[in-house]
């Protein structure tokens, strides 16, 4: 312990420690301490080692490429995720409207894929929607002849024969393709109506009926009634 405290003392004020191990031994200087190169080549050659696993660093590499890489499996699920919501110029909104229909009307641009409810002060509520693919596409005007609540749904012969697979009836409910609610115009097979398709809304995707998202069908079918006019364009 005391050899240890010399030592320790020594380096404090500097003292060389030969010196203090030459003084504990009775004034007799030990021999220098010599490294010899055999023993130091082995570390030598270790730190080597070490340096050349290091991995280089690439100068101007963003520092978030490796995350992406790592999230790269999952980039695919976002992606169907992003397709699967409406775009957002196609969600509800209120905008000016100074055409000749009193407020009450619908109109619905099929061109632009947007649906207007004509209001009061000259402003009309608007909502996206999709509309008839390439041959299914029509105009023309017509009253709301009737309004339901989570539809059931029996696609007309014409469909069936189109699609073979699809079923006489469906209930209503979430898994229908009419969705949340409908309204139903005049004596024609087509609605404006629901969708478990979201995606689908501001494209030409449906056999001539109208859709909206569930949400804007639901809000639209409290605002509006049976004998509303409907103008198509």
């Amino acid at each position: 312990m005391k050899r240890i405290a010399c030592l320790a003392l020594a380096a404090l004020i500097g003292l060389p420690v030969p010196q203090v191990l030459a003084q504990q031994a009775g004034g007799i200087n030990p021999p220098p301490l010599v490294l010899s190169p055999n023993l130091a080549e082995p570390w030598l050659l270790q730190l080597r080692a070490g340096q050349q696993r290091r991995a280089p660093v690439v100068v101007g590499e963003p520092a978030a490429q490796a995350p992406v890489r790592l999230a790269s499996a999952g980039s695919q699920q976002a992606a169907a995720a992003v397709r699967r919501q409406v775009a957002p110029e196609f969600l509800p909104a209120i905008v000016d409207y100074t055409g000749p229909h009193k407020p009450g009307t619908i109109i619905i641009d099929t061109n632009a894929r947007y649906l207007y409810l004509v209001e009061e002060g000259g402003t009309a509520r608007r909502y996206g929607v999709g509309v008839g693919k390439p041959g299914f596409e029509w105009a023309g005007t017509h009253r709301i002849t009737r309004k339901a609540e989570w539809p059931d749904w029996r696609p007309p012969a014409e469909m069936r024969k189109r699609k073979p697979g699809l079923p006489t009836f469906m209930p209503g409910g979430p898994n229908n393709p009419l969705g949340a609610r409908a309204l139903y115009l005049g004596s024609t097979l087509y609605r404006i109506h629901g969708s478990n398709e979201p995606w689908t809304i501001g494209h030409a995707v449906s056999s001539g009926c109208i859709r909206m998202r569930n949400e804007d069908v639901s809000d639209l079918y409290e605002r509006v009634g049976v004998g509303t006019r409907v103008i198509v364009m």
